[in-house]
């Protein structure tokens, strides 16, 4: 038996009553590591250094094992970027390669550097015109119920690449679903945490593309768009990110 454990932190109240995001986190185990985890994640929603949560929101419930898809994890290449500058001028290559415009791809950037703080979940664009499309605000799409089919082989498997970490880990899976759905383009994503200053590009093309340097020491504002076909049934696509079930194999296997 499976369960999706979510936990959602916010500062000054719910999100839903204007809380300011501190942190998310998405799990799909088993019963065994219930406890583990939501404690893991309570404790990293009280000393997240974005600041300290007084609104914890932790939900689990049952997932069927026929509810589940598998997607494959998308390969990884790391790139060199000795400052922003740089690292924006790769993610705007990357995405342009992965069949995004130049004019959406930079209106993507714009987006995120524009941002007053960090959103809750990502914005979704058309990949040709570069317009937002989801209408969301500061709260997004947010992707949920989600994670590796083997956690100890991938854990190993990015510890051998020199990559441990919740960041990576998170990303990673992450990314590998949203790529798996028809609609997606490409993703452009760079974290809220303030010492993490990493970001990506990835796409069912060409994979998960590290870029080191994507915003400054210390900002603490980051976020997350999705590049799609033109005349994408949004709800569709929302319904699959927000409510499908995914765990993502390392074998490679998609049986959807």
């Amino acid at each position: 038996m499976l369960f999706s454990v979510k936990m959602r932190a916010a500062q000054g109240g719910a999100h839903e009553k204007g809380g300011r995001h501190i942190s998310g986190a998405e799990r799909i185990l088993s019963e065994p590591g219930l406890e583990k985890t939501v404690l893991s994640m309570l404790d990293r929603a009280r000393t997240h250094q974005r600041g300290k949560a007084d609104f914890i929101s932790i939900r689990i419930e049952e997932v069927k094992n026929e509810d589940i898809v598998y997607k494959p994890l998308l390969s990884m290449e790391s790139f060199e970027a000795a400052d922003v500058a740089e690292g924006h001028a790769v993610a705007l290559a990357e995405l342009e390669k992965a069949g995004v415009t130049r004019t959406a791809a930079q209106n993507g950037i714009s987006a995120l550097l524009s941002l007053p703080d960090s959103l809750r979940g990502a914005m979704i664009f058309d990949a040709v015109s570069g317009k937002r499309l989801d209408g969301l605000g500061q709260r997004g799409v947010r992707v949920s119920k989600m994670d590796c089919a083997d956690s100890g082989d991938y854990e190993a498997d990015l510890e051998r690449r020199g990559l441990s970490g919740e960041h990576v880990r998170e990303a990673l899976v992450l990314a590998s679903k949203v790529a798996g759905a028809d609609d997606i383009i490409a993703e452009l994503c760079w974290s809220d945490d303030p010492d993490y200053i990493t970001g990506y590009v990835a796409s069912s093309k060409f994979g998960y593309k590290r870029i080191p340097v994507m915003k400054e020491m210390g900002s603490p504002v980051g976020g997350r768009i999705f590049f799609v076909k033109e005349e994408t049934d949004l709800n569709k696509l929302c319904s699959y990110l927000q409510e499908q079930a995914v765990l993502i194999s390392l074998g490679g296997d998609d049986n959807v």
